[in-house]
């Protein structure tokens, strides 16, 4: 299977043929694959070399000017090195456009703590207006792409990922989408999560929801999910920071008895560096550990006893 950001490229060259509002503008990181769409699109494919502040910069200039930017390099140079150019240039002027990241928490393990970005999503919780999307499938990817691209004037943040689930799902960049339903809790499934988290919960009496929209987060979903007037135990599973959306799903339930738990990346930094594979499981991400805790925290029967 070709990963999420092996579609980046295509989807996004499409878009530049289709639409002459849009440009993309890299910081060395992603220039081969654009390399024909840069010949077609001299003007309104940029490259601005190893310089992340300008990247944001040059990106609110070219919305200032009308057009849709699209932004892309790794997660930790997209938001984390140039937040303040990001809260200014986009949010402070009020401007949209499209960051497209990649290597997410620690799928580059092998560059160090440099090129991880586990806050991210955390990071742009504290602005205002920011769209998130967390695809769990390169099929998500395109589609989430082009909702990205073609909203207007929106912010948005596209979190691609080298994890990915086997199958892909319905998603409209909108709605929490139920896989399975159950009578003793609610796990909800971040992006590429949602097939350990399947795996976790097999045989469980638990409700399972997707998500590949995180901001804004489906409210409504999550109270339909819970059943109206009860108390409600939700687990949230994120491929980033542990707790990110607790907030969020706290105030989708403030009206009802509930309780939280927030799975994810733990905010300890793992010095050997190792493989993602071996991250997922020291942060208790992998199947066997997210069961151990999911039923520790709901104490959830299987379906089907009492």
């Amino acid at each position: 299977m070709d990963t999420m950001r092996d579609r980046f490229a295509p989807v996004v060259s499409r878009l530049l043929d289709e639409d002459p509002r849009v440009a993309v503008v890299l910081a060395d990181i992603g220039l081969v694959p654009f390399a024909r769409a840069a010949r077609r699109h001299p003007h309104r494919v940029i490259n601005v070399g190893i310089r992340e502040q300008l990247l944001i910069g040059a990106g609110a200039g070219l919305a200032l000017a009308g057009l849709r930017p699209v932004l892309h390099t790794f997660a930790s140079f997209l938001v984390e090195r140039p937040f303040e150019q990001v809260k200014l240039d986009f949010g402070h002027q009020d401007v949209g456009g499209v960051l497209v990241s990649a290597a997410g928490s620690y799928d580059v393990s092998a560059g160090g703590f440099t090129h991880m970005a586990p806050g991210d999503v955390a990071l742009l919780d504290t602005l205002d207006g920011w769209t998130v999307q967390v695809p769990g499938h390169p099929d998500e990817a395109e589609v989430l792409l082009r909702h990205a691209v073609k909203d207007g004037d929106a912010r948005v943040y596209v979190r691609l990922s080298s994890q990915a689930n086997q199958e892909p799902l319905a998603v409209d960049g909108q709605r929490l989408i139920t896989v399975r339903e159950g009578r003793g809790g609610v796990v909800v499934a971040v992006g590429p999560l949602l097939d350990p988290v399947l795996a976790a919960t097999a045989g469980l009496d638990v409700t399972v929801l997707y998500a590949s929209t995180v901001r804004p987060f489906d409210s409504g979903a999550l109270r339909r999910a819970v059943g109206a007037g009860r108390a409600a135990d939700v687990v949230l599973v994120e491929p980033y920071l542990a707790g990110t959306s607790t907030a969020v799903a706290n105030d989708a339930l403030a009206d009802l008895p509930h309780r939280v738990l927030g799975l994810g990346v733990g905010r300890r930094e793992l010095r050997r560096y190792g493989s993602p594979e071996e991250h997922i499981a020291a942060h208790g991400l992998d199947a066997a550990a997210l069961r151990e805790r999911i039923t520790a925290f709901l104490g959830t029967p299987v379906a089907g006893q009492a």
